[in-house]
């Protein structure tokens, strides 16, 4: 592992995206896993803390994908002092089970929540993942900054430290990935015009005189046909393709001779 390490008495400059740390990993796969998402979603800067051996041969290496190239082997090993000294840190927990008489594991915020707030935090950020069967420690919580937990069934909520940190990683992408970064054409919708939506409602009601629906009924199927398509923000492509069909049925091709 190589790279600077921080120290205890540097002063934090403005992160925008956070740090990913691990305490005490027992298997090196999962650091592979963690760095792998990390390399999906965007993040850059690995922390170890008394990590296992990570063999460029080994596990860690083979589960860590692409990100064998960077992330993983820009790792930097840094204490648990240095941590919570140099960060602003988030502690995920997968057991919370406190209210506001004992603030060791409460309050909490999801990784949704988290999305929301931390791009406004100014301060170097670490979202801090602990032990494989344990976690993180109530010790090692209580100087933690904040508390985040997944949210999962009561019945069992524990989550493998690999899939814990994925889903927050994925959670918290917004802050990492643009649009245009991500494998997913840009899915801004542009809503049709609304005067092209009239032709289409205006061609709804020619159709319901041509099918011969009960004259009473046509005004509130006609305003039920509305907003359905006024919910559904349709594309201009959309709105056009309607009103093709539309006219082929009003039309009544089939009873063409």
């Amino acid at each position: 592992m190589t790279g600077t390490e921080p120290t205890a008495d540097e002063t934090p400059t403005t992160r925008s995206i956070p740090a990913v740390a691990v305490v005490d990993a027992q298997t090196p796969g999962n650091v592979g896993t963690i760095a792998r998402a990390m390399k999906n979603f965007g993040f850059e800067e690995l922390l170890l803390v008394d990590p296992p051996e990570l063999d460029p041969d080994g596990e860690a290496y083979g589960f860590a994908g692409h990100a064998r190239e960077d992330v993983l082997p820009n790792a930097q090993e840094i204490s648990f002092d240095e941590l919570v000294s140099s960060y602003h840190t988030i502690g995920c927990t997968a057991v919370t089970n406190e209210g506001d008489h004992n603030h060791v594991r409460f309050p909490f915020s999801t990784p949704r929540d988290l999305a929301q707030r931390l791009p406004t935090v100014d301060a170097d950020t670490a979202i801090v993942f602990g032990r494989e069967g344990v976690g993180l420690t109530n010790d090692e919580l209580a100087r933690i900054d904040e508390i985040c937990s997944i949210p999962a069934s009561a019945d069992y909520p524990v989550l493998n430290l690999g899939q814990a940190a994925t889903i927050t990683l994925y959670e918290l992408r917004e802050m990492t990935l643009s649009p245009a970064g991500t494998q997913l054409p840009d899915l801004e919708r542009v809503r049709a015009s609304q005067p092209l939506l009239e032709r289409l409602y205006d061609q709804w009601d020619e159709l319901l005189v041509e099918i011969n629906h009960p004259e009473e009924k046509r005004e509130k199927t006609a305003r039920m046909i509305r907003r359905v398509f006024g919910r559904a923000d349709p594309t201009t492509r959309e709105v056009n393709t309607f009103l093709g069909v539309l006219r082929r049925a009003t039309e009544r091709p089939d009873q063409e001779e």
